[in-house]
């Protein structure tokens, strides 16, 4: 009697914890790194909320997602919020040294504005994947959390071909999503679908066009 083959488990690689916590550490390090010209608020602020950040993604499950703890996301999303305007705080804080501070601090100013810009990518990186579709729980079939319906449109989900049948977004999925609404300020190749997410990456678009068309290109002219 021939048995029947199993079929393929999904990939691993969506459940995986770790590549949005170590984005996280990163960002929490860079913060230590702002410069004193631009940061009207305590210094070890950022640093705080990077570890509350990065608690809920650590606290349950270090490496992949194991545990669902549905009120650790709602913590992780208000910390998120909390991040994204204290990095505006900054971005305010650059643009007043720029026009009240000495403008000729060229690197002060490129340094800063690096600052925020990275900050920006791996904060809503983080907000998208916490986002789409209920979370990373509701996302993974193994898990019993209904999924909501989808909230970015990813290439894959739209074709037709072998190897492809079964993918699903992980975190370096959404952080090039990030990556590019903070370079092209719009949408590229993965289409924001419901109104929460078009708010965000709007957002995050306009902080990034501050940053790079507003400070960073005077930065270069006095540097």
């Amino acid at each position: 009697m021939n048995k029947v083959p199993k079929a393929a488990p999904h990939s691993m690689r969506h459940i995986r914890r770790w590549p949005a916590s170590l984005a996280v550490i990163a960002v929490l390090i860079l913060q230590l790194l702002v410069p004193t010209q631009i940061n009207g608020l305590p210094r070890w602020l950022m640093p705080a909320l990077g570890l509350l950040l990065l608690l809920p993604l650590v606290w349950m499950n270090p490496f992949h997602l194991r545990r669902d703890e549905p009120w650790l996301r709602w913590v992780e999303l208000v910390l998120l919020a909390v991040l994204v305007l204290a990095n505006a705080f900054y971005l305010a804080g650059l643009i007043y040294f720029l026009n009240h501070g000495a403008a000729n601090q060229g690197l002060v100013l490129v340094k800063g504005a690096l600052l925020i810009w990275v900050t920006n990518v791996v904060a809503f990186a983080v907000w998208y994947w916490e986002v789409d579709r209920g979370g990373p729980f509701a996302r993974a079939p193994e898990h019993d959390r209904e999924a909501e319906r989808a909230d970015l449109l990813f290439p894959q989900m739209t074709v037709d071909l072998p190897g492809w049948e079964r993918w699903l977004p992980g975190f370096t999925d959404y952080l090039f999503v990030s990556f590019t609404a903070a370079t092209a300020f719009s949408p590229t190749d993965t289409m924001p679908l419901t109104a929460r997410v078009k708010t965000l990456m709007g957002v995050q678009s306009g902080i990034a066009l501050l940053t790079i068309a507003v400070v960073a290109a005077r930065a270069v002219n006095v540097l």
